[in-house]
């Protein structure tokens, strides 16, 4: 029972935008600028366990002089393989393929169907089961990835990232140790993580020992105003930065913006504020592109002093380990 508490918190995160119907909305466009981007799609199918793996895989505009470096993104409850996209594009235009995977058994199709029926909708999304088959989604999308596209993605530089549930499952993959789980959920490939908006590791004995298990470099991302409000469960901002601190990650940051909300981090133009919004989703794509070039490719982050600066007026906190 506890676990299944657990993973209700670990799918919290867009539970608390179910109110307003989160769905994706396309990132603005740079205006007359030819995008620095491409992307391609494919509907996988994990034959082993029977589920669909769709996935958009976002590439530089231009064909790459060598294998890119590659993040396995993890979008939140309700989400889908076309959210988060202003990541996604800004990656790639950084030199970056940023594969975005879709979880079937806890994306957008939930919204849709008899209302009187989403709260069961949602908590079927949360349960130990699904937590666990979206880890295998991510390392299933990896391998397709390498075995179809020899060539295209460095094995040496793979980082996992994910938003609110997304997050949840990225901790899963970058080695947080859950008790009692039948084989391991990590992936070794993986060389960095980034964690936006994770939710805290309830109904989890000894989350501090769980969370300690991750090793490989980590960035956290959140807001003041970063808060999940659904019945029965309660998460803030304060919760994500114990998390940050109980994270076993000898190299990591956290970053805390002024205001914002839960789903400013998401595609989604205006929650946060109107005028916030832009602004932290400009800050977030170029720390998180900064972040993951500097572990991947440089072996020291110490160059995101001068994004600190640049963003010194959003944040309300920037830390090191």
């Amino acid at each position: 029972m506890k676990r299944r508490v657990l993973l209700l918190a670990g799918a919290g995160g867009l539970l608390a935008c179910s109110a307003l119907r989160a769905r994706e909305e396309p990132a603005p466009q740079e205006a007359l600028a030819p995008p620095a981007w491409r992307y391609e799609e494919f509907d996988w199918l994990d034959a082993t366990r029977q589920r669909e793996v769709p996935v958009r895989l976002y590439l530089p505009a231009q064909a790459p002089a060598g294998p890119l470096p590659l993040v396995l993104f993890s979008h939140g409850i309700g989400g889908s393989r076309r959210g988060y996209s202003y990541i996604g594009q800004h990656l790639a235009s950084q030199g970056f393929a940023s594969l975005h995977v879709q979880h079937v058994g806890s994306d957008r199709r939930l919204w849709g169907g008899n209302l009187l029926q989403l709260a069961w909708r949602l908590q079927a999304a949360a349960r130990t089961e699904e937590a666990r088959a979206r880890a295998h989604d991510l390392r299933f999308a990896l391998d397709q990835l390498l075995a179809q596209q020899p060539g295209l993605v460095d094995e040496r530089r793979i980082a996992v990232a994910g938003h609110s549930y997304g997050a949840n499952t990225s901790l899963l993959l970058a080695g947080a140790a859950i008790p009692g789980e039948p084989e391991p959920l990590a992936d070794p490939r993986v060389r960095a993580a980034v964690f936006i908006s994770a939710p805290p590791l309830h109904g989890v004995s000894q989350p501090e020992r769980a969370l300690a298990a991750i090793r490989v470099p980590s960035l956290h991302i959140t807001a003041t105003e970063d808060v999940i409000q659904v019945p029965g469960y309660h998460s803030t901002a304060a919760e994500r930065i114990a998390l940050f601190q109980a994270t076993g990650s000898p190299l990591k940051r956290l970053v805390v913006f002024q205001g914002g909300s839960h789903s400013v981090f998401t595609d989604r133009s205006g929650t946060g504020g109107v005028l916030a919004n832009p602004r932290i989703k400009q800050a977030t794509k170029e720390v998180v592109a900064e972040f993951l070039h500097g572990v991947l490719d440089l072996g020291t982050v110490d160059h995101l002093h001068g994004w600190s600066q640049r963003h010194q007026s959003l944040l309300a906190h920037w830390a090191a380990a």
